[in-house]
């Protein structure tokens, strides 16, 4: 027997995907990370002086880049992982979502990133029971493809 969560179950969620990943995760409000879509996983920012890596062209350092991408990786996995469980609550959720770890995480560097906001978007390709694959992508506010990432992570 497959269990849907209701209307208000998948809000409550949502609202709890969000909550931790834009508040709870502090290194995510230095980043400045906004959660534009759950499912499909996007998130934005905007540039910011702290997030600046070449004073001279004003473009983000490359560390953000990289921290960016694994941050929504992260929350890719989290969505697809409370798509797998949908009978468990936010609750359990979020005490699964304690064992989400990087495990590699490559970046390829297309473009400087230079925009005044970016959109991360990041699709799980595999969910193991004890590993993930995801792919991630960082656009600027132009449509151009600043960074590609590719990342796995231990789910359990």
């Amino acid at each position: 027997m497959v269990t849907k969560r209701s209307a208000q179950e998948a809000l409550d969620l949502e609202l709890a995907l969000r909550e931790l990943f834009e508040r709870r995760i502090t290194f995510n409000q230095v980043l400045g990370l906004k959660v534009d879509s759950v499912w499909p996983t996007v998130i934005s920012f905007t540039m910011q002086t702290p997030l600046v890596g070449h004073y001279a062209y004003n473009r983000l350092h490359g560390g953000v880049i990289c921290a960016v991408l694994d941050a929504t990786g992260g929350l890719a996995i989290m969505a697809a992982v409370s798509e797998k469980h949908p009978a468990e609550t936010a609750e359990q959720l979020l005490h699964r979502f304690n064992r989400i770890g990087t495990i590699d995480l490559r970046t390829d560097f297309l473009e400087q990133g230079i925009g005044t906001k970016f959109l991360a978007s990041g699709k799980v390709n595999r969910l193991g029971g004890r590993l993930a694959s995801v792919q991630m992508a960082l656009h600027n506010d132009q449509g151009r493809l600043i960074a590609t990432a590719s990342a796995a992570y231990v789910v359990s």
